[in-house]
């Protein structure tokens, strides 16, 4: 297959094909992309490069998404619906069955229910937003409630912190700092921040820059960092108090900041917890040597601008939310908020980032940050006897089955369900346990989105238009919630007419339309996105981006001073209207915001607009955690960090093992000393053991581990066809994974930190 797309890319005329802009979608990035398409079909992504003209990426792009094609021409696409037989077989139904029975099996459920037992997981992965949006309409439909994403397997411990000590989530200047701190992460390979390599190297070179890195393995970013904290796996709590710690001894706190925003009483009550640090036993718990912790201390106190960014190195594992708080109390202390080169609040099209708790989950009373069930708890809140167990799964643009910890509680869990549907572009995991699978159009055959925008001072947003007709007999998912809202008789021709006959007209009668005839029924309100999407005539490479005129108006009511700033002032129809159409007409991305460094102060959106730096439940959990004795477990002497990401890893739309120029099958790195203990190599397999389950793998032997630290990368066990078998490729590392294993205040999993075994393998 690689040599057939290969010859593809080499008898394109490169001279006369057109470059069209789209982005990419493998990370939070989405960095602006151009592309040419080729093919005997025409329908080959054969040539691709970093846009220019995106406002954010400007023209930068890593070496992933030049094998986009992989992706859109995988051979794994659905091109039917299916429906499952009694045997555990599919077969393919029309798209009128489809959506009349999946329409009938969810109001069956409802019926007999309740609403609230239809559970929705999903909603876009990387880029791939808009179905969420439009999924809000079917949930609203059938009166679910409750829902969950990736995000809750990683963020919500970070957003629930910024929101109860701010009120609002930060992200981080590095572009202007002059001291970088990368805590868990290595954007390198991860990215999520703008132009990451440049970037780094530009901080890397600059000898008035200082790169810190906090991370168990020597990475790429660390290789370049000035300090690189190799902390012990697991260690990080015993890292940040230490340098909490030594910012009060050392008095590198900004005082002045903290008399200003800080609630009354907060500093003292911090100063207290931090005295019961011993430095020298943090460093040492840490791994750390303490002249080394004490050198970051001074780079940051001495900084005249601090950037920091946490991920799912800390937020996968032990002690993950204490660690989001001390990460917050630290940026807090030295006062850097507010200015260029700090951390700053984004001004966001869509609130993904919401750090609210609202309501618990049925069964497990489990606090839903930014309305998210945590993912860990998803099969315990099935796998019960209990009345308001969720009964129904919509599954969309996800693949819970291989990605979330424990697959096979997971499976179990999914088959205990009354109903599930999975809409996918792919025959997923997942989608193979499903009642329905809805083929859905790929991401380039359609126009789509994404909310990740958190820059400042600009913030963009890009709809990248449809570059292709979808395949024969798949939907773009806007198509497909259309129909089912139709289905469940939630809206009819009848209440669409009034606002075909005002989108005749003009915008602006259309907008008055919406105001009067559906933002303010509450009947049609709920089913906003998709009635958008049925009556606002837009261009068909555009037609799904209907429902960000809902989405900017929002916006317009609550960040106007941002907008009017990038030109979209007025009222706020007039304002939405504005932006609506420079989305429309800017393809590679438009300015919507822009914003001034203005200090702290307009951001900080706690009810008192104070800092809270003194929260009770995390001083206890600190306190806890510092008290606590060193403990091993001579059963699993190992930590495996399951999911580590590589150059050719990336989310697992990307299911054709052709893609990864490098580490086809997944290696397990191992460090030296611990290579020699177990007599291996670099290529011999070797057996990683957890409680959970078992694979044999090949090791890689690196000096970039540490002794008793393992890793395997994300994205591999998926089973693609080749032929008429269905070989796995790499180790899926949620067999490995215990859904027990979680933060205790969020569920986030431990993925990056779990116990293992290592064996050696004879060579078959």
């Amino acid at each position: 297959m690689v040599a057939q797309k290969d010859q593809i890319f080499e008898h394109v005329d490169m001279e006369t094909s057109d470059w069209k802009p789209t982005a990419c979608i493998l990370c939070e990035c989405n960095c602006g992309l151009e592309v040419q398409l080729g093919g005997e079909d025409g329908r080959r992504l054969v040539r691709l490069r970093g846009d220019k003209r995106h406002p954010i990426s400007r023209g930068y792009a890593c070496e992933k998404p030049h094998r986009l094609d992989h992706y859109q021409n995988a051979n794994d696409r659905l091109t039917t619906p299916l429906r499952r037989r009694e045997d555990g077989t599919f077969e393919a139904i029309d798209w009128d069955t489809a959506i009349t029975e999946v329409a009938a099996r969810l109001g069956a459920v409802k019926e007999a229910h309740g609403g609230e037992s239809i559970f929705y997981y999903g909603g876009g992965g990387q880029g791939n937003h808009l179905p969420g949006t439009y999924a809000t309409a079917t949930r609203r439909a059938l009166g679910s409630r409750y829902r969950s994403s990736a995000l809750a397997q990683e963020k919500t411990g970070e957003f629930w912190i910024s929101h109860r000590m701010m009120g609002s989530i930060t992200r981080a200047d590095f572009e202007h700092c002059d001291v970088g701190l990368f805590l868990g992460k290595n954007p390198w390979q991860s990215h999520s921040i703008p132009r990451a390599r440049v970037t780094l190297r530009e901080i890397a070179r600059d000898p008035d820059r200082t790169l810190i890195v906090v991370d168990p393995r020597r990475t790429e970013t660390a290789a370049l960092a000035d300090i690189h904290l190799q902390v012990v796996p697991g260690g990080d709590p015993w890292l940040m108090s230490a340098l909490l710690a030594i910012l009060i001894e050392t008095d590198g706190i900004d005082h002045d900041f903290l008399a200003e925003h800080a609630r009354e009483g907060d500093l003292d009550t911090v100063r207290q917890a931090i005295a019961a640090v011993d430095i020298a036993d943090a460093c040492a718990r840490a791994g750390v040597e303490e002249a080394l912790v004490r050198q970051t201390a001074a780079a940051i106190a001495g900084a005249n601008a601090f950037a920091s960014f946490e991920d799912l190195g800390v937020q996968m594992s032990p002690g993950s939310t204490l660690v989001s708080y001390l990460h917050r109390l630290l940026v807090f202390l030295t006062g850097s908020v507010g200015k260029a080169g700090t951390h700053y609040a984004p001004t966001t099209l869509a609130d993904i980032a919401s750090g609210a708790v609202k309501r618990n989950s049925p069964v497990m009373d489990a606090p839903l940050v930014g309305g998210l069930v945590p993912c860990n708890m998803i099969a315990e809140e099935i796998l019960t006897d209990h009345d308001a167990r969720y009964r129904a799964m919509i599954v969309e643009a996800a693949n819970p089955a291989h990605s979330l910890a424990d697959s096979q509680r997971m499976r179990e869990a999914l088959g205990a369900l009354d109903t599930l549907v999975v809409i996918d572009v792919a025959m997923t995991e997942t989608a193979k346990l499903a009642d329905y699978v809805l083929p859905a159009s790929s991401q380039f055959e359609k126009a789509e989105a994404t909310f990740f925008n958190f820059e400042f001072p600009n913030n963009a947003f890009q709809l990248r238009q449809r570059l292709l007709d979808p395949v024969p007999g798949t939907l773009p998912e806007a198509e497909i919630h259309a129909r089912i809202c139709e289905a469940l008789g939630a809206f009819n021709d009848d209440d669409l007419a009034p606002l075909r006959e005002a989108a005749a007209q003009s915008m602006e009668a259309y907008g008055q339309a919406m105001m009067m005839r559906v933002l303010s029924n509450a009947r049609l309100a709920p089913l906003a996105p998709v009635i958008l999407y049925r009556t606002l005539p837009l261009p068909d490479e555009a037609r799904e981006g209907a429902v960000l005129l809902g989405i900017v108006l929002k916006a317009a009511l609550s960040g106007a001073d941002g907008l009017a700033a990038a030109g979209f002032d007025g009222p706020p129809m007039v304002a939405a209207g504005k932006l609506f159409q420079a989305i429309l007409e800017n393809p590679a991305g438009v300015v919507y915001s822009k914003g001034e460094w203005k200090g702290a102060g307009p951001w900080i959106k706690t009810a008192d607009r104070t800092l809270h730096l003194a929260l009770p439940d995390m001083l206890e959990a600190w306190a806890s955690t510092l008290s606590q004795e060193p403990t091993r477990d001579d059963a699993f002497p190992f930590v495996l960090s399951a999911g580590e990401r590589r150059s050719f890893t990336a989310n697992t739309i990307m299911r054709d093992p052709a893609w990864r120029k490098k580490d086809p099958h997944g290696t397990l790195r191992i460090s030296p000393d611990d290579a020699q203990s177990l007599g291996v190599v670099s290529g011999d397999p070797v057996r990683v053991t957890t409680k959970r389950g078992s694979a044999t793998v090949p090791a890689e032997v690196s000096d970039t581990m540490r002794p008793g630290h393992i890793s395997l990368p994300n994205g591999l066990g998926l089973r693609y066809p080749d032929g008429d078998s269905m070989p796995a490729t790499g180790v899926a590392p949620n067999e490995l994974t215990a859904s027990e294993d979680r933060d205790p205040f969020v569920g986030t999993p431990w993925h990056k930190h779990v116990r293992a075994r290592l064996e050696a393998v004879a060579a078959s």
